[in-house]
């Protein structure tokens, strides 16, 4: 295998990967050409995502595993259902979108993640983790008995096996005997294990047909003489588990194989060979190294999981020099919250801080060092992640759950039934609110506000600027009950911030502008755009700053004093907070002719965030005209 250490800035010589536009003239190669397919693929891979940034360093791990897949299976007849579909590029290059690679998490290009309507090789869209072995064990129970027959395979890597969900899968595959494979990308991210001599001659005995005729055989055989069945069965069990984790797979019912090196094409094709047509539920532990190939991403997995787009010319030390300093740039929120929760914790002994497998992301990094018996990385469990935090303010800790929108809606239940319904006090910060950009439809926060205000006695609360989300952080963690502060992904304005840790008076509005006839009800990010569009129409702004509690007096003096209100947020106007507006208003039954501005009742793709907005109406010339209309259908 060849190892770069060089992102290459021009396309790269590859004769063999050329010829394959779908999976099918990949088949017709042979087994002795596709070391050199999967550098070539690696190589391309490498290119590809310095041309456009995006994720990195799971896909360059299973380059070995992706070739091998499609050589074996008959894709797309056979189903492949990927996991954490970052892992994915390499998929997307073997069938047919190799030329298309360029436009990857651009406004109208192919997405970052699986998706149905893509392609035909794209069995289940993916967006969030640990989804495949139930998606899977659906396609395989579906195809029960059709001809020719169907095999299915989930790839479930890259930390997806720490999700309770794939825990539910693989029990129920085993109860139903289903005819499938998961095969365990085990990318030293989650539970690997070495891969050594004892463990490859293992694994090469467990895959072998003559193997397998025996294990069958001697339980027909033995289960004719009492006990020995039990007796042969523990002693397997034994025998594999002094060398792997299988006792926990076949437990689960499941006829485990491996560790094997996953980037050993040879014996990958092999041992796919010789599972894929077994029946029942087969199960493969491969290990494979995030990044591999690459040698920066060898060293800093973490670091390289994705990568920004790179420059072609690089700037030169002269024109460096000469330049003028930049401006200081904004803080990103995850920023302003990371150093926040270590002041707090400093001031407050109660903090803990939890997140679902997001240290990184969510800026945990300096409190995981400064306070390593405070700080839990639950892996990807978010339900765990909400009920640990309740278990928490039972005994008195003041917990703090950092999430990302969209991954708060898996643990909606837990936050309703578990954190809400007990009156905890459990704080939320809320990431990657609003459209966040090039991951798509299944990463844009634009749903919470409305799945969050219907909840009974929940304080939510949305920063304009980073002072304020620092001062809502204080008063959600100071409010002692359940709070959730909502803030989007990227910077802010710019705003200074104060080292204190201030509060807010809880459900109370901000004026920012008087102005005459149109009042601007902005929440959250939208208050930016707003003041410029406030400027333009001689509106009043009010920045609204809480959506539970709404400020009521503000509100109804807004009503009784323009000609018409406006709400502005970056969640779906179905059920967000302009409709809480809405509802005050006609529980005092106050008239005003009223716009809801937001996002639109559809799934939004991917795309720079300025790009969505703009599609969404949502700049400032899209407010303005929004608003302009309206007022010409009022005339």
């Amino acid at each position: 295998m060849k190892q770069f250490d060089t992102i290459p800035t021009e396309r790269p010589t590859t004769p063999l990967l050329d010829r394959i536009d779908t999976p099918e003239a990949l088949r017709q190669f042979s087994e002795s050409q596709l070391r050199q397919l999967a550098d070539e693929l690696r190589l391309f891979l490498l290119y590809t995502v310095g041309l456009t940034g995006g994720h990195f360093g799971a896909g360059l791990g299973v380059v070995e595993l992706t070739t091998a897949l499609h050589y074996v299976f008959n894709t797309p007849h056979d189903r492949l259902v990927w996991d954490v579909g970052h892992q994915a590029y390499p998929h997307k290059i073997l069938t047919g979108r190799r030329d298309a690679m360029a436009t990857i998490r651009q406004l109208g290009g192919l997405a970052a993640f699986p998706k149905r309507d893509e392609s035909e090789f794209d069995t289940f869209g993916v967006g969030h983790s640990s989804t495949s072995i139930s998606a899977a064990l659906g396609m395989a129970l579906a195809a029960r008995g059709q001809t020719p027959p169907r095999r299915v395979c989930a790839v479930i890597g890259d930390g997806a096996l720490t999700a309770g969900m794939a825990f539910e899968a693989l029990a129920h595959a085993g109860h139903v005997n289903a005819d499938m494979l998961v095969v365990l990308n085990d990318n030293e991210m989650s539970i690997s294990e070495n891969v050594g001599g004892i463990a490859t001659y293992l694994s090469s005995i467990l895959s072998s047909a003559p193997y397998l005729s025996v294990r069958e055989g001697g339980k027909r055989v033995l289960s004719h003489l009492p006990g020995a069945l039990d007796i042969a069965r523990r002693t397997e069990e034994h025998v594999k588990g002094m060398v792997s984790p299988a006792t926990l797979f076949e437990e689960m019912g499941f006829n485990y194989t491996g560790p094997i090196d996953g980037h050993d094409l040879p014996r990958l094709v092999k041992t796919l060979a010789m599972l894929k047509d077994r029946k029942g539920p087969q199960f493969l532990h491969i290990v494979t190294r995030k990044g591999r190939g690459f040698l920066p991403g060898e060293e800093d997995p973490i670091g390289y999981h994705a990568i920004t787009k790179l420059e072609k010319e690089p700037v030169s030390p002269a024109a460096t020099q000469a330049a003028a300093p930049a401006a200081a740039r904004p803080r990103k929120y995850c920023n302003v919250f990371g150093e926040w929760l270590c002041d707090m914790a400093a001031a407050d002994k109660r903090l803990m801080g939890i997140t679902p497998a997001m240290r990184e992301g969510s800026d945990l990094v300096q409190f995981s060092k400064d306070y390593p018996k405070r700080y839990f990385d639950v892996a990807i469990a978010e339900q765990h992640a909400v009920t640990l935090a309740a278990g928490m303010a039972c005994e008195g800790a003041k917990p703090v759950v950092a999430i990302y929108s969209t991954f708060l809606q898996r643990g909606y239940d837990q936050l309703i039934h578990d954190v809400v319904v007990q009156g905890l006090d459990v704080t939320f910060a809320i990431d990657r609110a609003g459209l966040v950009g090039e991951d798509g439809a299944t990463h844009h926060g634009t749903l919470d506000l409305s799945f969050l205000r219907c909840i009974p006695d929940l304080v939510i609360l949305v920063p304009s600027d980073e002072a304020q989300c620092r001062q809502m952080l204080t008063t959600a963690y100071e409010y002692n009950g359940p709070a959730a502060v909502r803030y989007p992904r990227g910077t802010g304005p710019g705003t200074p911030l104060s080292e204190a840790l201030d509060t807010i008076e809880i459900g109370r509005a901000l004026t920012v502008r008087e102005g005459s006839e149109i009042a601007l009800l902005a929440f959250g990010s939208l208050t930016v755009p707003a003041a410029i569009v406030a400027e333009r129409l001689n509106a009043t702004l009010i920045d609204m700053r809480f959506v539970k509690p709404l400020d009521r007096e503000a509100i109804l003096a807004a009503a009784a004093s323009h000609s018409l209100l406006v709400t502005l947020e970056e969640n779906v106007v179905a059920g967000g907070a302009g409709a809480g507006v809405g509802e005050l208003l006609a529980e005092e039954n106050v008239q005003v002719p009223l716009l809801h501005l937001g996002i639109p009742d559809r799934f939004i793709d991917h795309g720079k965030p300025a790009e969505l907005l703009k599609e969404c109406g949502l700049d400032v010339d899209g407010i303005e005209a929004a608003i302009r209309h309206r007022q010409s259908l009022m005339s």
